[in-house]
């Protein structure tokens, strides 16, 4: 139940409610620089990281979650459970989700010392985007860099998908034509993956400042970005699958990465 002191509403047609719904299409995120987040774990993680949340909705019959009890100052909104599926974008509606403001990335994160970033390169899978978010933040990368032709980074699929790391580091989107050519300015190496590279991801030294560049999975890296490229790895399979999809292969990059620089192997 609803208290006193809170909003509670129950009509799909309410104002609030049509502007939450309409945070399910790109357009609308745009025009008004909010996205949705949506479940109690990923809730948790913005208000941990001092996202900026317009208000909390939940559920009014399941009540308000008990891992939030703690929540600051944020609005707290009481709906239906037919709101509550209208502004998701899952099949069984979560028990609460919030109304973000999205967040101006540090872009100098990029250029730091012997940084490490990830660079995706037309990669539509909201999926794979948000899994590779998720593996950079593992290995404490220091930045993700989505190019044109990415699959929209507050997609409510890629926001799930990310599991709360989305909170944790710099998700930057650009132009990859200007970024590239800046960032080997500035001293970082930019390696992408080839199926017919000689140099095998284990012998790559992985400890300089590094972007690595990955393409999507039907096309792979485009022409342009190809030619920017200082180097390309492989990585060795010994079994008879041909490829890896982009997010397997970048958790590889990143791991054998943070193997060389956290663990000091050759």
């Amino acid at each position: 139940m609803a208290r006193q002191d809170e909003l509670h509403i129950t009509s799909v047609q309410n104002t609030r409610v049509k502007g939450w719904a309409a945070l399910l299409e790109k357009k609308h995120r745009d025009r008004s620089g909010s996205f949705l987040i949506e479940g109690v774990h990923l809730v948790q993680e913005a208000l941990a990281e001092g996202a900026e949340l317009e208000c909390i909705v939940y559920d009014v019959v399941r009540g308000w979650p008990e891992e939030l009890a703690q929540t600051a100052d944020v609005e707290r909104v009481a709906a239906s459970r037919q709101i509550m599926g209208r502004c998701t974008g899952t099949d069984t509606p979560p028990p609460v989700f919030a109304v973000a403001r999205k967040r101006q990335p540090d872009s100098e994160a990029l250029y730091r010392e012997g940084a490490l970033v990830v660079v995706l390169d037309a990669v539509q899978d909201p999926g794979n985007v948000g899994t590779i978010i998720r593996s950079a933040d593992a290995v404490g990368a220091d930045a993700v860099v989505l190019g044109r032709g990415c699959v929209d980074l507050y997609n409510p699929k890629t926001v799930r998908s990310t599991m709360g790391s989305l909170f944790h580091l710099p998700v930057i989107e650009g132009d990859l034509l200007e970024l590239l050519p800046e960032a080997r300015n500035r001293g970082a190496r930019l390696i992408g993956t080839s199926l017919q590279a000689q140099n095998s991801c284990y012998n790559q030294d992985w400890k300089p400042a590094t972007w690595v560049v990955m393409g999507s999975e039907s096309r792979g890296l485009s022409s342009e970005v190809q030619a920017l490229l200082d180097d390309t790895v492989r990585i060795p399979m010994r079994g008879g699958s041909e490829s890896l999809n982009v997010a397997m292969a970048t958790t590889v990059l990143l791991f054998e990465a943070m193997r060389q620089r956290e663990y000091n192997q050759p």
